[in-house]
């Protein structure tokens, strides 16, 4: 070959290589919890038929609910004319819609998170990982989180004598709400009210739904003044908020119960206990108010 002949490489282009359509869905939140369901090529249906791909055995899901095909042209999810409808991301599906890795996938109570392309099974790992220290339905930590956290943060206020102080809250007439608009409206109010909180929360601070319509807040370095103002801003954002389901207004407000790490508090559960009796005291002083 002549010393100044050029070389040709050919490179193929993106659209003529092959597309990796591995995908599957993992449960994270509902029954089956961290489950992971294989998506095969073709057709998937989702749906309340045990001859479905994937059965969700719920009254709010139909029975051939949604389906999703994997072709060369991606993964697409199409809803089924379901009677309550397929969400991605909290939205709506009408008609089909692309999935993307990470999307959230809500199909009656359940919700899967979507999981595409690479090393799935590592992927499925790593998801396994997070759902032990976040609450699939609301997205902030859980309360094996909030357990570990506290004792943590009661140990740094004590070595290094500073203020810490812990945020009780919980949903008023939670039960009404379920009973008046459903469960799945039940669900989006937890879900609303968590995204509301939380743009409120400092880098530092432990937000975690310590269970059912109770949520709580670790906050390092405060005093009992200060968490309490941070309590009453929550207390009227959340009060303030406009919460629509199913064009329905659903007005929502909360108890608050603050407590601040005192001498006497020997455990964590003993600050808790605090918090807590301050929570019940707002409750049964009326509700939508802040006790500390």
């Amino acid at each position: 070959m002549a010393q100044n002949e050029t070389v040709v490489t050919a490179i193929s282009k993106i659209s003529d290589r092959p597309l990796n359509l591995d995908a599957a869905l993992v449960v994270i939140h509902g029954e089956d919890l961290g489950r992971k369901h294989d998506l095969k090529q073709g057709e998937t249906i989702i749906g309340r038929s045990s001859k479905a791909d994937i059965c969700i055995d719920q009254e709010a899901v139909s029975r051939n609910h949604a389906e999703i095909t994997i072709s060369k042209k991606g993964v697409r999810i199409k809803d089924l004319g379901s009677t309550n409808g397929t969400f991605i991301n909290d939205e709506l599906v009408e008609g089909e819609r692309d999935l993307r890795n990470g999307d959230l996938v809500k199909i009656g109570r359940t919700i899967f998170k979507y999981i595409a392309g690479g090393n799935i099974e590592a992927a499925y790992h790593d998801e396994i990982y997070r759902l032990t220290t976040m609450d699939g339905l609301t997205q902030v930590h859980n309360r094996r989180y909030f357990d570990e956290q506290i004792d943590r943060e009661l140990s740094r206020a004590r070595r290094y004598e500073r203020g810490l102080s812990l945020v009780m809250l919980d949903i008023d007439h939670f039960k009404q709400i379920n009973d008046q608009h459903g469960h799945l409206a039940g669900d989006y109010v937890l879900k609303q009210l968590a995204s509301t909180v939380r743009t409120k929360i400092r880098r530092e601070d432990v937000f975690a739904r310590y269970g059912g319509e109770e949520f709580a807040i670790i906050l390092p370095e405060i005093e009992l003044k200060g968490a309490k103002q941070f309590a009453e801003k929550v207390r009227q954002l959340v009060s303030k908020q406009l919460i629509t389901f199913d064009k329905q207004h659903i007005p929502v407000t909360v108890s608050v119960g603050v407590a601040v790490l005192k001498p006497e508090h020997r455990e964590a559960g003993d600050l808790v206990g605090a918090a807590d009796a301050k929570l019940y005291e707002a409750k049964t002083g009326g509700r939508n108010r802040v006790c500390g």
